[in-house]
């Protein structure tokens, strides 16, 4: 993205390894943008160029809108108060799309569209953002373009419409629930905004990278010889959506990255395996909906991928035949993405590349970290580009290993699989999804009941335990119950309860799992197998303060002690 500077707001930095970046506007960068400014200067004193064969790391060039055009427009369109004044997400991001973004930019945009040609994401960069306390994770929006219309003034339109729409997701009512939880004023915010090329090729009607990753340095659920300290990988066919969205992806430790996965049967791991990808739609343009975040954006079929070619580094096929597992597509059968190709023979060299920055970017934060990249082909080679790293919080561990004081018959559940560390003593509620008669299919309207009962609670401050079934906070309401952070606000501990036909792995990359770990929530994940892990008949006999149509709200006469020991992994609650 090669930006010709025509405004008066706009100054670019280049560096010598060819990072561009361009910024509009005066104030701060943003939580991001910083991460991205700052990580570049560490990649240059490491020479990681030279340690990588036949892949290009590039941070994807970048206009950075700094916060002053945030403050400017939000002023100038009196839009503090009707933004604070409703609730309806729709009502303020209509409101903001009639808005007029402040004129001195507008000429740098211009230039900004004139010049780029290739899709483009635009990304929230706030002020609060990515720090390791309260990292912010998935709370405002980002926004995909194809950009390719033939149109300048199309492409700018659409520029300035994706602009507005991640402004007002700062007052979406997800948003200020966070802000509410960690007890501080949405007044106090503001957005920078970040303009960054999307990696990936086109294929056909659609743009996408062969493969999006998250890796963390730390392993909240080693497997395995795996340690915490080996971190842990998630890789996905497709644009990175479907890793943070906690979909399907593929997990795997950057120590060992030949090592069979946790699955334990074949069938498991094609029923845990990514059955679709998300890419950039290039072709007709979509109907007009400025508040979609996904309006230039689709889900496709593994066998639409297939057709275009990107199955080959990614898939294995299942012989049925034989019942084995064999890298690669040249076999009939059902398509498994596990990165076989990549992982086990090393096609692309991304493992060590993702060890490399890895271990820079923990040694120049002092810390634990998380990183994202999208990876695609370039010529003969490839490309990887980076595209955030923040500092992971890891608390400090609690040592507790010795519940034999409690009786066995007070158990009420048990965990060997738990996130947390510590001990609570005060809740005397429980919002329970109801055991009988569950059905995935029901999982959208179970979001919402649990969402109405969350609230209720929230405003009598009360904490509750939340107990469910599969992946809390997927995307895909067929691995679990698409709550967000804000529908569940008020859990203070909760289990995922797995059934035979829903045994997701805990989605170590999704915005939902950072928010675990920044408010310190226990989570405990209990598989159907062990059949004293929940005692569903004390449950049952609890009375029901509140109940929907698959959702209960039990009111205990004395408080539950949840105790969670992540260092060796213990989980308990007695009742």
């Amino acid at each position: 993205m090669q930006t010709k500077v025509i405004g008066t707001t706009m100054n670019r930095i280049h560096n010598q390894q060819g990072f561009p970046v361009d910024f509009i506007g005066k104030g701060e960068c943003g939580g991001k943008a910083h991460g991205l400014l700052d990580i570049q200067k560490v990649f240059l004193e490491y020479h990681l160029q030279d340690k990588i064969a036949d892949i290009r790391i590039t941070i994807p060039n970048m206009t950075v809108i700094r916060t002053d055009v945030f403050e400017q427009f939000m002023e100038m369109n009196n839009l503090w108060e009707i933004a604070l004044g409703s609730r309806d997400d729709v009502y303020i991001a209509h409101i903001f799309q009639k808005a007029s973004l402040p004129p001195i930019i507008v000429g740098d945009l211009r230039s900004l569209i004139a010049a780029a040609h290739e899709p483009l994401a635009v990304r929230s960069s706030s002020l609060l953002e990515d720090s390791s306390a309260e990292p912010f994770a998935g709370v405002y929006a980002t926004k995909m373009l194809a950009n390719n219309q033939q149109s300048l003034e199309t492409r700018f339109s659409k520029l300035t419409e994706a602009i507005k729409f991640v402004y007002s997701s700062l007052f979406f009512s997800d948003s200020r629930d966070y802000f509410r939880i960690i007890n501080k004023d949405v007044r106090q915010e503001r957005m920078a905004l970040i303009i960054q090329e999307v990696v990936g090729n086109c294929y056909g009607d659609y743009f996408y990278p062969l493969i999006s990753g998250v890796g963390r340095s730390y392993n909240h659920y080693p497997t395995q010889r795996a340690r915490r300290e080996d971190g842990v990988v998630n890789l996905a066919l497709g644009l990175g959506k479907t890793i943070v969205d906690g979909g399907w992806s593929w997990m795997y430790c950057p120590a060992y990255p030949k090592s069979p996965p946790p699955f334990s049967s074949i069938r498991e791991q094609l029923n845990c395996s990514q059955t679709g990808f998300w890419a950039i739609k290039m072709g007709q343009i979509p109907e007009f909906n400025p508040i979609s975040e996904v309006e230039f954006m689709e889900k496709r079929s593994l066998e639409s991928a297939e057709k275009d070619g990107t199955l080959r580094e990614v898939c294995s096929t299942y012989d049925y035949q034989n019942d084995v597992i064999r890298a690669g597509i040249q076999y009939e059968g059902p398509r498994l993405v596990n990165f076989a190709p990549v992982l086990q023979y090393n096609s692309i060299a991304l493992n060590e590349a993702v060890n490399e920055l890895l271990s820079i970017c923990r040694k120049h934060y002092g810390s634990e970290v998380e990183i994202e990249f999208a990876l695609d082909k370039e010529n003969e080679s490839y490309r990887l580009g980076f595209l955030q790293v923040r500092g992971m919080q890891v608390r400090q561990k609690y040592n507790k290993t010795d519940f034999s004081g409690k009786r066995e018959q007070t158990l009420l559940a048990e965990s060997s699989l738990v996130l947390g560390d510590g001990e609570c003593d005060d809740i005397c509620d429980i919002i329970m999804v109801k055991r009988e008669g569950y059905d995935a299919v029901h999982n959208q309207q179970i979001a919402v009941e649990i969402s109405e009962l969350n609230s209720m609670l929230v405003s009598q401050k009360k904490p509750y335990l939340l107990l469910g079934f599969g992946r809390w906070g997927s995307s895909d309401p067929w691995l679990g119950i698409p709550v967000s952070w804000s529908q569940i606000s008020g859990a203070q501990a909760i289990i995922e309860a797995t059934l035979p036909e829903m045994k997701p792995d805990l989605s170590q990359g999704s915005h939902f799992f950072h928010n675990l770990i920044a408010f310190n929530v226990f989570y405990l994940s209990i598989a159907e197998e062990k059949k004293k892990s929940i005692d569903w008949n004390w449950l049952n006999q609890q009375k029901i303060e509140n109940e929907r149509e698959f959702v209960s709200h039990l009111s205990l006469a004395t408080p539950l002690q949840i105790i969670v020991c992540s260092s060796s992994n213990q989980g308990v609650i007695f009742k």
